[in-house]
């Protein structure tokens, strides 16, 4: 990995240098200049170049750590991580919203868009009578040009109509039906658990029948409370995180 000798700190700037060194080693990872699986400089490497002490650095280095953007190899040193995209779930968004602070790509791969008889889960979770039409869509998610996740999404039948026309390639649909059909969004109810991946799921994914996958139930109301969008949301564990924030 060759570092720009170039770039400099700000040292009399409110934001710490570790900081500062964080989100500029971050963005260079992210944005592939750093490829997975190349070696870090060592800690007082970076610090010459930086101008930094290898306190700062070690600091910078741990944050990094637990993103999962860098791994260390006892005797070896640091290496660069495959990146992992992450979604804060504090508020809801959809994911390309999510992403799109982080220098994220997300494209949707539209695999579906059916009418179809609401089974019993569907119906209980929107409120309807089981066998009731509802609008089944069928997207993967691909970050950075790499499949992330399959979602399955179910509305009722009077706003999937309303759907046809929508650009399901390039928006996420809280967007669209917040900006378009001018719909208020309030809260959602996830359940989240880990399943081993069908083959639908695998092809999807580009995985193996029965790895291991993150499923996100989500359930999301209008601001009045009606339940409105229900979604199966399968994740692959290797190339995504979903974090939140618990105060006591």
């Amino acid at each position: 990995m060759t570092l720009d000798s170039t770039a400099k700190l700000t040292h009399d700037s409110p934001v710490p240098l570790y900081t500062q060194l964080k989100e500029y080693l971050r963005s260079r990872i992210l944005d592939g200049t750093f490829q997975p699986g190349s070696r870090m400089g060592s800690e007082s490497e970076l610090g010459a170049t930086f101008g930094v002490s290898r306190i700062t650095v070690r600091q910078a280095l741990g944050d990094l750590q637990m993103e999962g953007l860098i791994f260390k190899i006892h005797g070896k040193g640091t290496f660069v991580s495959k990146p992992k995209a992450f979604q804060n779930v504090s508020s809801l968004k959809g994911l390309a919203e999510a992403l799109a602070d982080s220098g994220y790509e997300v494209v949707n791969r539209l695999c579906g868009f059916d009418y179809v008889p609401a089974d019993a889960t569907v119906a209980q979770r929107l409120q309807l009578s089981e066998g009731d039409t509802v609008l089944e869509i069928q997207r993967v998610r691909l970050v950075n040009r790499e499949p992330v996740s399959l979602e399955i999404t179910y509305l009722p039948e009077t706003v999937g109509r309303r759907l046809a026309s929508a650009d399901l390639a390039t928006r996420d649909i809280f967007l669209i039906l917040e900006n378009d059909l001018d719909i208020s969004l309030g809260h959602a109810d996830l359940a989240i658990d880990a399943i081993e991946a069908t083959a639908h799921m695998a092809a999807a994914l580009g995985l193996k029948t029965k790895a291991p996958i993150m499923r996100i139930e989500r359930l999301t109301h209008t601001a009045e409370g009606q339940p409105l969008d229900f979604e199966y949301l399968y994740y692959r564990g290797d190339a995504f995180q979903y974090r939140l924030r618990i105060d006591r």
